[in-house]
């Protein structure tokens, strides 16, 4: 069993939070500090990220979807979560309400997508950090990962500061062997059967997950809910409270 790295915050209904590639748990500071004024929040590193262990690759989507698993009949002693996942985290959604429906209460899917039809920029991503090591693609992901608005403002340099050192920080074979896991998904199949009641968060200025790839999840998941941000990629992190609202609003829905 994959050791994660866990913060646990609040009382109440339990969520729990599972971050983009690069980062790590506090990308969800702001998030979480919202959501546990009525939740329990869980939020988690992934394997070679952050606190967690290291695993060496490769490995699938799927063994980041045990992985959450595993930690959720853990720390949730069988109670049913609502579990959030933004970029990779949002790919561990899809392959775990499909595999352990019986965890799940719903699922968000937040600036994510189910399909690479063209793996050769991921390809060219772990040839540059296998040749120059991470902090050679750090200026161009944060660049994808916040709107320079936002960056123009003291507390968004601020965050693209800590985003660029966690990412910088993270270690280069582990970030690698997670870009493998990345660029193989596919779940345009296994999208359609899930049962869990799901919402789709697209960002409006997410380049790296654009729109079209949010709608398409929403047109497989039988009853998703699409809901849009003004924001990048890091949409949790842009516009924390609106994208704590929206969870809010679809979890009061159910």
């Amino acid at each position: 069993m994959t050791r994660l790295n866990v913060i646990r915050e609040g009382g109440g209904p339990i969520v729990v939070l599972s971050h983009a590639l690069g980062c790590d748990l506090h990308m969800w500071d702001e998030v979480a500090a919202v959501l546990a004024r009525a939740h329990t929040v869980l939020r988690y590193d992934h394997r070679n990220h952050g606190g967690s262990e290291r695993v060496p690759g490769p490995f699938s989507m799927q063994a980041l979807a045990e992985d959450a698993a595993a930690l959720i009949e853990r720390e949730a002693e069988g109670e049913p979560v609502h579990f959030v996942g933004l970029s990779m985290g949002g790919m561990a959604a899809q392959a775990l309400a499909p595999m352990y429906p019986q965890l799940l209460k719903s699922i968000v899917i937040a600036n994510s997508s189910a399909h690479y039809p063209d793996t050769a920029p991921w390809r060219t991503r772990v040839e540059t950090v296998q040749a120059q090591g991470v902090a050679a693609i750090a200026p161009g992901a944060v660049a994808r990962w916040l709107t320079p608005a936002y960056m123009a403002t003291p507390e968004g340099a601020e965050a693209a500061r800590r985003l660029s050192d966690t990412l910088v920080g993270t270690d280069a074979a582990g970030y690698m062997a997670s870009c493998g896991a990345v660029s193989a998904i596919d779940f345009r199949e296994s999208n359609r059967r899930i049962a869990t009641p799901a919402l789709v968060i697209a960002g409006l200025r997410d380049e790296a997950t654009p729109l079209a790839m949010s709608e398409a999840m929403v047109a497989a998941i039988p009853g998703a809910r699409l809901a849009t941000i003004d924001a990048a990629h890091l949409s949790a992190v842009e516009r924390p409270v609106e994208f704590s609202q929206l969870l809010i609003d679809f979890w009061r829905s159910l």
